[in-house]
């Protein structure tokens, strides 16, 4: 009789480690001015069942104008590339990024949504059950950030209120002086403030503040999908990282090792 293989889900890579709470961007526009986790989420990762395999999963849509940076900042992301003449998103694509925090193991998926008004029909499809909501618009076209309203109207409107973190993202930082990109912010922060969503300025190109990004979105969406399974689970010790799969077009996902990635596209 043979032994059954016991498959072994490799480690994170070193930078997708988060052990402390991911500082924010600007106090001026930050969802939680904390340093720490939530007492509850340390108890419970410290005293979580350590046999159990499989993969938290949450899922973060990406919205915007074509041509701000969608795919250039997931790219920078997911994949630590950026190329100058990529093609605009037809329909959506994810990626699945694997993390390790407060020892858990924990995925993003993060779905990137076509900017063109041809495919908001079918993106609007994909908002639904998203834990978080990134809004990005481009620093040196200031009516991006006028139509970041709309895209998380649009967004909302497909969630339960109350829901979904809302991140507020400028892009092409590298293209503005420090005096121009703290004028634009002024009035970001602002459009922040009132969508009650956190503020974050970034470069795809250079790389700056991407990651500590993604960093934070991560351990927000992580510390919540914890507190809500400690409700759920209505027990002094949670059980966490029991593994969730996300539903796609009557199939499934589930992520296990590596970054994965897949294309959903229309005619």
């Amino acid at each position: 009789m043979k032994t059954p293989l016991l498959r072994v889900t490799p480690p994170v890579s070193r930078d997708r480690i988060i052990s402390h709470f991911p500082k924010w961007y600007t106090p001026e526009a930050c969802l939680q001015l904390k340093d720490h986790f939530h007492a509850q989420v340390r108890s419970a990762s410290q005293q979580r069942n350590m046999g159990t395999v499989g993969l938290k999963i949450s899922k973060v849509v990406v919205v915007g104008d074509l041509f701000v940076g969608k795919t250039s900042l997931i790219n920078r992301f997911c994949k630590d590339v950026f190329d100058r003449d990529y093609k605009a998103t037809i329909g959506v694509d994810f990626e699945i990024e694997r993390f390790e925090i407060a020892g858990v193991p924990y995925n993003l998926q993060i779905w990137d949504t076509a900017g063109q008004e041809k495919f908001k029909c079918i993106a609007s499809a994909y908002y639904r059950g998203a834990e978080v909501i990134i809004t990005v618009f481009d620093l040196t076209d200031i009516q991006t950030l006028d139509h970041t309203k709309q895209w998380l109207e649009d967004a909302l409107r497909e969630n339960e209120p109350g829901s979904s973190f809302v991140f507020l993202v400028g892009t092409k930082k590298d293209l503005l002086t420090d005096a121009a990109c703290e004028r634009t912010e002024l009035d970001a922060i602002r459009f922040a403030n009132a969508m009650q969503a956190e503020y974050w300025s970034v470069s795809a190109k250079t790389g700056e503040n991407v990651k500590d990004f993604f960093s934070r979105v991560a351990a927000l969406a992580f510390e919540k999908s914890v507190l809500m399974e400690l409700e759920r689970s209505n027990s002094r010790i949670a059980q966490i990282g029991a593994g969730n799969l996300i539903k796609i077009e009557g199939s499934s996902v589930e992520a296990s090792e590596g970054s994965s990635q897949a294309h959903v596209t229309c005619c």
